[in-house]
């Protein structure tokens, strides 16, 4: 059998380029061989995040895999035909609930397939999205592109104990391309949920920074809860939401400095998606039916990662024009029939 090799050390060198060569592996049924494994990270390897997308995937998709061990450095996967199913799943950690879903929801979504998900593990975590970011962000851009799920929040889940709990359920999607362009919108939503930390300390650094939007001449619409969890902690969410543009910043609370960890100022200037979205359109895009088109401020690693991974994968063509508000991202979808 001939696998599609991926240097796991390319660009970024951390978990974007896994997910996103398992997921491409399962939509388009050709194996691949991941090696050098975030292997210039501090601990290289699989992690245990990484190692429950790749077993849920496995059941999904009746796959063969060779390597999916704590630590491993290469992996093959050989992915099977996908089948409808009823999940429960641990992470058994405070491993990011997020980024395992950033794996499952297209593989299902677009290879026209049911899931039903209950999974356990962190909601709020660092270096990953939050689950409020995947529900009002993530959903809103699939669902332009034709990808449709829906998330039910069971609990919060702060690191160390995690302990949180979603729900998901896939539908079987048609993925469309889409163009982005500048955000007209001044509205803003601002979205914060606490566990076991004062409301005084959280409702003083909401209130400064509604200041800091208003000043900046945005109209915010704040909505802050206690939301039970094992452990303190605090997450919270700003986005707007218009025809043209889809713009979030996420960031948990700094116990240390008492400052949520987010830069205002990038939320500010985006032009018509933030960063991380940016990210995560790669995939569907390049499988779409034309040329989805957005703008970012700059050319992150991550992005740079995930567009030679796609294109290796799937063969999709792209590029990037340089502009006066920073870049505009091109990806012509290959329309692969072979997937549905």
């Amino acid at each position: 059998m001939e696998f599609l090799k991926i240097n796991g050390a390319y660009g970024e060198g951390g978990g974007q380029i896994i997910r996103s060569a398992i997921t491409l592996s399962c939509i388009t049924k050709k194996p691949i061989h991941l090696e050098n494994i975030r292997k210039n990270r501090k601990i290289p390897g699989l992690r245990p995040q990484h190692l429950t997308a790749i077993s849920i995937l496995q059941k999904i998709t009746n796959a063969k895999v060779i390597g999916a061990e704590i630590g491993s450095t290469e992996l093959k996967f050989t992915p099977d035909e996908i089948k409808d199913l009823d999940l429960v799943e641990d992470v058994g950690t405070a491993g990011s609930i997020p980024l395992i879903l950033q794996v499952i929801i297209p593989v299902m979504a677009i290879s026209q397939n049911h899931l039903n998900l209950e999974i356990k593990g962190g909601t709020d975590v660092l270096w990953s999205p939050s689950i409020d970011y995947t529900q009002h962000v993530l959903k809103e851009a699939y669902s332009r592109m034709g990808i449709n799920f829906s998330l039910e929040l069971c609990k919060r889940g702060y690191y160390p104990k995690g302990g949180g709990k979603i729900k998901l359920q896939t539908t079987k999607s048609e993925i469309k391309s889409i163009a982005f362009s500048k955000r007209k919108t001044k509205k803003v939503e601002l979205i914060c949920s606490f566990s076991k930390l004062p409301n005084k300390e959280i409702q003083k650094k909401i209130n400064e920074i509604k200041i800091k939007l208003s000043n900046k001449n945005f109209i915010v619409n704040v909505k802050v809860e206690s939301e039970e969890a094992i452990d303190s902690g605090a997450t919270l969410l700003i986005f707007s939401v218009d025809e043209n543009s889809i713009i979030g910043i996420d960031g948990l609370y700094n116990k240390k400095t008492q400052e949520f960890d987010l830069d205002i100022d990038r939320f500010v200037q985006s032009y018509s998606i933030d960063d991380n979205l940016a990210d995560m359109l790669v995939v569907p895009a390049s499988l779409g039916t034309g040329k989805t088109i957005f703008q970012v401020k700059e050319i992150t690693k991550h992005l740079e990662t995930n567009l030679f991974v796609t294109s290796k994968i799937t063969g999709c063509k792209y590029g990037i024009g340089k502009t006066n508000y920073g870049f505009d991202i091109i990806i012509e979808g290959i329309s692969n029939t072979s997937i549905k």
